[in-house]
């Protein structure tokens, strides 16, 4: 298994962007698929092509918004575009190196698509602890991300919304971390990934090492 096409999953929060980030900086070719989502979705967001993460999060809105379903099917729409546009390129142009910084929710984009990321690239869940999913709920009610709650949000009655997110948060990574698990080819602890003393070296090493064994 080669490390010249990577994708990162795994839940928003845990480092994929950070990593993303040093990777580039280390000169390696970076694709997000919040920025593809994004210019996708242009002509709904305030700041059009130049919108961020905050600008989709704000489109979706809260999950109990009376428009959420609607738009949550709209992103994972163009969340599969974005993804099939990427594996279309690694696949025409296999010589080109490439890192992948998917989302949250790729593991809903269908199994074709899965299949095609996991055969043409290597797979990296970035994995957090419990006690850092709970940081995550808490990054999350501070400063919303889009979230694909697939009818994880259960509000019960009477119970004001961002309760109901911390409750059903917890449910909704319970619910992806296998799917995240058994799509991987390597997996990073999230709490070693933010050793000071872990630089893009090893993080690569780390990778190949449970690859090749």
């Amino acid at each position: 298994m080669h490390l010249k096409h990577l994708a990162f999953i795994g839940m928003s929060g845990t480092g994929k962007t950070f990593w993303s980030r040093r990777l580039a900086g280390a000169g390696h070719r970076i694709v997000s698929c919040d920025d593809l989502i994004g210019r996708r979705l242009a002509e709904h967001l305030p700041n059009g092509d130049r919108a961020g993460i905050n600008d989709l999060a704000a489109w979706m809105g809260w999950p109990d918004n009376a428009s959420y379903a609607e738009r949550e099917a709209h992103y994972l729409a163009e969340e599969i575009g974005a993804l099939d546009e990427v594996l279309t390129e690694v696949e025409r142009t296999p010589e080109k190196s490439l890192i992948l910084d998917t989302t949250g929710s790729v593991i809903y984009t269908g199994n074709h698509l899965l299949l095609r990321m996991r055969r043409g690239m290597t797979v990296v869940y970035f994995a957090a602890s419990q006690a850092e999913e709970q940081l995550l709920i808490e990054r999350y009610l501070s400063d919303p991300k889009p979230v694909l709650w697939r009818g994880a949000f259960q509000a019960k009655p009477g119970e004001a919304p961002r309760d109901t997110v911390a409750r059903c948060y917890p449910v909704l990574i319970a619910a992806r971390r296998q799917s995240y698990e058994v799509l991987a080819h390597a997996t990073l602890p999230v709490a070693e990934l933010r050793d000071a003393s872990y630089d893009v070296g090893a993080f690569l090493s780390e990778i190949r090492r449970q690859v090749q064994r």
